[in-house]
């Protein structure tokens, strides 16, 4: 048990780090499981044991007893935009979208990660993945018009902040997230948005975050900044080996 990697994975009760959470869980053989939730809501939702931390990654003072003793680090926070509240369906156009005081990209997707990667460091931490979005090569993706946060901005900044950093680290830019079955289809590795001009830009939510706990797994996922998507299911043989998959990528960022 004592040489086992302790793992924290933030945003632990997001619909993706959930996922990772209960991964690492299962994983009990390999890893032993932390998460980092914004609330009591959140620590409730994915079963509220002693080994989810309650903290807001936007003030680092608060996440430091969730970074105590960890070995690895998986990074799943991100701003959420909600929708501006009085949108009627009915009457066509589309719905505004805005973000909630202290939860902009700005604050939660740099401050915020930032604040994860230096406790990080502070804690001595070996690997640290984190899990971002495509798009980030185009300053006018649509996904940075939501809210006026520039997420996918802000993202990218943090992402060559930890390329930065001297801590291995393995960055994930995932396509369109389904909600669909994990492990059932050929994953699909690629660099600079060059997927979002084919038809494997999408990617399930679970294969994402298999590919997270793998990553934790291989050296060949070290100083490695890749693009992922997925082929639909049942047109080839669902990815296996993760080793292969992870030495097919040569780009650092």
């Amino acid at each position: 048990m004592a040489n086992l990697p302790t793992v924290l994975v933030t945003g632990a009760s997001g619909r993706t780090g959930q996922i990772v959470y209960k991964k690492l869980k299962e994983g009990s053989d390999k890893f032993v499981a932390k998460g980092l939730v914004r609330s009591a809501q959140g620590k409730e939702k994915i079963g509220g044991e002693a080994d989810v931390f309650i903290g807001d990654i936007t003030d680092a003072d608060s996440i430091n007893p969730a970074f105590q003793g960890i070995d690895a680090l998986v990074i799943l926070t991100s701003a959420v935009p909600k929708m501006k509240p009085g949108f009627d369906p009915t009457k066509g156009g589309r719905p505004e979208f805005i973000f909630e005081d202290g939860q902009y990209p700005e604050q939660v997707d740099w401050i915020g990660q930032k604040n994860q990667i230096d406790a990080a460091k502070v804690a001595g931490v070996k690997h640290i993945v984190v899990v971002g979005s495509m798009g980030g090569t185009n300053p006018d993706h649509p996904l940075n018009k939501l809210g006026n946060g520039n997420i996918l901005v802000w993202k990218r900044k943090a992402e060559q902040y930890l390329a930065d950093s001297g801590t291995p680290y393995t960055i994930i830019r995932a396509g369109g997230l389904l909600d669909k079955e994990g492990g059932v289809r050929e994953l699909i590795v690629g660099k600079n948005d060059e997927l979002l001009q084919t038809d494997t830009k999408t990617v399930p939510r679970a294969d994402v975050a298999q590919v997270c706990i793998q990553a934790l797994l291989f050296e060949e996922a070290k100083n490695k900044a890749f693009d992922l998507g997925s082929k639909p299911e049942g047109t080839s043989a669902p990815t296996k080996d993760f080793k292969a998959l992870f030495s097919q990528v040569t780009s650092r960022f």
